[in-house]
């Protein structure tokens, strides 16, 4: 699990072909507490596995499963990647608990000033918007924000100048694709009200149990 507290800020280095799959190659700095292999990273919020290590970078295999459904597979050479190693029990839980699964991507829809921060408006499938409440958390690029807005098809987050400078949203431009993550509380309250199927926890038998 992670936090969404993005830790640094790599680049990817390359993109390669690997028996059958793909790897990505991502240069980073040095870490305090030395990176291992086999052990679980977030790269714009896609959990991924370490599988070799140099000094200045490391590498990590991808899914066809990732590839389709994150922008890993579309991010230019050179681009900046978020990245967040998997939180410790004993660590201070910051942002919020994310599993580094990618849902689907959005599309950056519009970036507009608010003072010091940023607003940044994405467009989303009615599922993730479903998903998510006003004020509640989201994960974009491995990102935990905060929703200051919600549609039917789209979600705005306030983002402060820090996490704009330190992160890889400060690439991004209007039309660009995100990750995105929802809340996994709001997946399993769709799941069990049946998204409108005659299944599971229904609005009708929550109302005959005295809950709404």
């Amino acid at each position: 699990m992670f936090t969404g507290l993005v830790q640094q800020k790599g680049s990817l280095a390359a993109r390669l072909r690997t028996a059958g799959g793909w790897s990505l190659q991502i240069t980073a700095e040095t870490w305090d507490d030395p990176l291992q292999l086999g052990e679980s990273i977030a790269v714009q919020g896609a959990c991924l596995t370490v599988t070799k290590l140099n000094k200045n970078d490391f590498n990590a295999d991808l899914l066809d499963e990732t590839l389709q459904r994150t922008t890993l597979g579309r991010l230019a050479i050179g681009a900046a990647v978020n990245l967040e190693r998997a939180v410790r029990p004993s660590e201070r839980m910051g942002g919020h608990l994310v599993a580094g699964h990618v849902d689907e991507t959005g599309c950056i829809a519009g970036i507009e000033m608010h003072g010091r921060d940023r607003r940044v408006i994405v467009q989303c499938t009615p599922c993730a918007a479903r998903q998510s409440v006003l004020k509640g958390s989201i994960t974009l690029d491995g990102i935990s924000l905060t929703l200051t807005g919600l549609g039917e098809n789209w979600l705005s987050v306030d983002i402060i100048p820090h996490t704009w400078q330190v992160t890889s949203l400060s690439e991004r431009q209007i039309g660009d694709s995100v990750n995105i993550e929802t809340d996994i509380i709001g997946k399993y309250v769709e799941r069990l009200l049946g998204q409108g199927r005659r299944e599971g926890v229904t609005p009708e038998k929550l109302a005959q149990a005295g809950f709404l």
